[in-house]
């Protein structure tokens, strides 16, 4: 009985892989993407989150799949990372997808992830998507219709072996952070910023949504306690 986790390095994910290792224990892999992004310290991030749960960190390169993608985050792209909360984007952009979503990526994260979950026997993905993420449609990849049909696509094409677990599916950041600090997960070693600066630049949409769901939890982000 194996789990799988697709490992970012952020908080979502950190506390997917906090929660499947409460429930399987030794039993866990992480799979970790590179995708062409402009920057690797969430990789880097996520090996020491690996590293601090003692679990193997598998990696795979899907670069060549967003070569012609001009989505901000990918280092072929000519436009700059937005610098705004996920609202204004949409606002702005009249209800598009923001510049920050890569295309599907959660579809080619889970299909590679479901081939190497039949190769090392794991029965479950788990992945972190929220509700927050999917509100109005910034990031389609992130909503419940979307993880169901996945949920149905994974489990019939893996021969009925494997699952999809998205446990925040439904839920808040504020709501991971909350589950996070009670499992005592180390957000000091997480990364969310779309910048690959030394610190957060606090102004892009994830850096927002993070400090925004610690002060929910009445905590500090400890990324930004010495800043």
């Amino acid at each position: 009985m194996k789990a799988l986790v697709l490992l970012s390095g952020g908080v979502d994910s950190t506390t997917c892989l906090a929660l499947a290792k409460e429930k399987y224990g030794d039993n866990v892999l992480a799979l970790a993407m590179f995708y062409g992004q402009k920057h690797k310290r969430e990789l880097q991030s996520a090996q020491a989150v690996a590293d601090y749960y003692h679990v193997q960190l598998l990696q795979m390169d899907l670069a060549q799949i967003f070569t012609h993608s001009n989505c901000s985050l990918l280092q072929n792209s000519t436009e700059n990372i937005p610098h705004a909360a996920y609202a204004e984007q949409l606002k702005a952009r009249q209800g598009e997808v923001v510049t920050t979503y890569v295309p599907f990526r959660n579809g080619l994260f889970l299909a590679a992830a479901a081939s190497l979950a039949l190769e090392y026997e794991c029965e479950v993905i788990y992945y972190g998507p929220h509700a927050d993420d999917a509100a109005g449609s910034a990031y389609p990849d992130c909503s419940c219709e979307f993880n169901a049909a996945m949920q149905q696509a994974v489990y019939l094409g893996s021969g009925k072996k494997v699952k999809l677990a998205a446990p925040f599916v439904d839920k808040h950041k504020k709501d991971i952070v909350a589950e996070g600090l009670r499992l005592g997960v180390p957000y000091e070693l997480t990364w969310s910023c779309y910048e690959g600066d030394d610190r957060p630049c606090g102004k892009c949409g994830t850096c927002r949504d993070r400090e925004a769901a610690f002060a929910a939890n009445g905590a500090v982000d400890p990324l930004l306690e010495n800043i």
